[in-house]
């Protein structure tokens, strides 16, 4: 290059590729993998890598089948892009055959596809959703019989376990004419992107979105062309330059208020109030989040640095003991807040102290709870309370928590108590105690769709009162029509059955 380029992390993999850091997880997984991570083991186990996006993933097959050096059937993309053999087949080659040993996705294995015999998931990039996080961890949980197992695997006897190999922290990681037309050249390509958006639209702006389309447009493949396209409304992305370079045009823009107002000496109003509308509709494309975004991923794409310079080393490669530890000091943190509070904070007070089904919970008292909790120095927060036992005491979890339900301090609260043998989300309590409280009712369907109803209240506010039905007016015109007056009688008895 022609001077030397700083970058940052969050760049690798799109802005930047650094080959040598891919190289060196895959050496290291291969160096480590007979050794250390599955020893005795002569076959390579089913494994998966979790890659940035298509381009990230291309890079990872080519360095996996180079350092593995057992042909294209050894290692296999599966993404949405890819070409030749359908997805499909490549999936259930996966699952059912010994070859692919090493499959490398974006997110079409992440969720809802299970691949039993897969032993190893290879994290290369990061994830920010703990609910996505636990589904794609989720892809290595599945159990597979040994007979089964070993027609995919012939060297092994038995499935006992799944190895996560973390390469990048995810499982610390806190879950635009002649003129020149670039006038705004410090200003990022997805800057111009949000400021269009949100009514931004000045000559200079809009002269520099342009300029920076007409260059992306010269880089488009077929199928990158017809996305935007069809992301667009039907504008081609060359219709889009246009439209913006027209609308700053003071000839069309006379043009424009002359059709407008049928005049053919348009006053300086009338031209602006035509420039309005022909920014407004060169701009209509702009409105939409999802032809933004995909300019922005295409447009990363297409600027890649390759870096074939820089010299990874690694830093660790084991197994991770500290977080066992983080997550018993989390635990036992909660354990002495709920201790040293429980005779002072409301919801404490009604857990410890009121006998089960005549406990009255208020969603402001479980507010309460979680911003005492939230405080420093303990800094507690469901999630990172769920994410702790899930790792102490997995087999007593059920479910990830994954709503993030304020509601859910009750079942923590519960289970550190000792009142239950099961870590499970306040809602699939509420939904069993639900069920089985209408096997005792005998309601038409309406009235059990109404009941659906107050039951989401209840698992998002804990109870519900008059007052919150108020505020609910359909409900509670349709509550009357359905219960008459039966009505309180029953929310009383959802509240003591449901919330207690």
């Amino acid at each position: 290059m022609d001077e030397d380029v700083s970058y940052a992390g969050k760049e690798l993999d799109r802005s930047v590729v650094a080959v040598d850091q891919i190289r060196t997880v895959i050496r290291t997984f291969k160096e480590r993998l007979f050794t250390e991570i599955f020893p005795n083991r002569t076959d390579v186990p089913k494994t998966l890598i979790f890659a940035k996006d298509d381009s990230h993933a291309e890079d990872i097959v080519r360095i996996v089948r180079e350092e593995f050096g057992k042909g294209n059937e050894f290692c296999k993309k599966i993404t949405y892009r890819t070409t030749g053999e359908k997805t499909k087949d490549l999936i259930a080659s996966f699952r059912n055959f010994y070859n692919p040993r090493i499959a490398v996705t974006v997110d079409m294995i992440s969720t809802g596809t299970d691949i039993k015999p897969l032993e190893c998931l290879i994290f290369m990039r990061d994830v920010k959703s703990r609910i996505y996080f636990e589904q794609m961890k989720g892809r290595g949980t599945r159990t597979i019989n040994p007979t089964d197992f070993q027609a995919v695997t012939p060297g092994a006897d038995v499935k006992e376990q799944f190895i996560i190999v973390d390469a990048v922290g995810v499982c610390e990681s806190d879950k635009t004419d002649s003129r020149p037309l670039e006038r705004k050249r410090s200003v990022p390509f997805h800057q111009l992107l949000q400021n269009v958006a949100t009514d931004v639209r000045d000559e200079d702006t809009l002269m520099s979105l342009a300029g920076r389309l007409a260059k992306l447009e010269k880089k488009l493949n077929d199928d990158e062309r017809t996305e935007l396209k069809n992301a667009a409304g039907g504008k081609s992305i060359q219709k889009v330059t246009r439209d913006l370079l027209e609308a700053v045009n003071p000839d069309v823009q006379i043009e424009q208020a002359v059709k407008q107002f049928q005049t053919l000496t348009p006053t300086e109003a009338q031209q602006q109030q035509a420039t309005e509308v022909l920014i407004n509709q060169a701009c209509q494309p702009f409105d939409n989040p999802q032809f933004r975004n995909l300019l922005r991923e295409i447009k990363t794409k297409n600027e890649q640095i390759v870096d074939t310079l820089s010299q990874d080393v690694v830093l660790f490669a084991g197994f991770d003991t500290a977080a066992r530890d983080k997550a018993k000091a989390t635990v036992q943190s909660f354990r002495e807040f709920v201790e040293a509070n429980k005779d002072e904070i409301t919801a404490l007070q009604i857990l410890y102290n009121q006998p089960y089904g005549q406990r009255r919970l208020t969603y402001e008292q479980i507010k309460q709870l979680a911003n005492a909790l939230e405080r420093p120095p303990r800094s507690l927060t469901p999630e990172k309370l769920w994410q702790a036992y899930s790792q102490l005491e997995a087999d007593k979890v059920r479910g990830a928590g994954v709503q993030k339900l304020l509601t859910d301090i009750i079942s923590l609260v519960r289970f550190a108590m000792g009142e239950t043998e099961t870590l499970e989300p306040f809602s699939v309590m509420v939904e069993e105690k639900f069920q089985q409280w209408l096997m005792g009712k005998t309601f038409s369907s309406e009235q059990v769709r109404w009941l659906e109803k107050i039951k989401e209240h209840i698992i998002t506010s804990v109870r519900i009162d008059v007052e919150d039905l108020q505020e609910m007016p359909q409900e509670a015109f349709q509550g009357v029509q359905l219960f008459g007056n039966d009505l309180m009688n029953i929310l009383d008895e959802l509240n003591e059955v449901l919330a207690a």
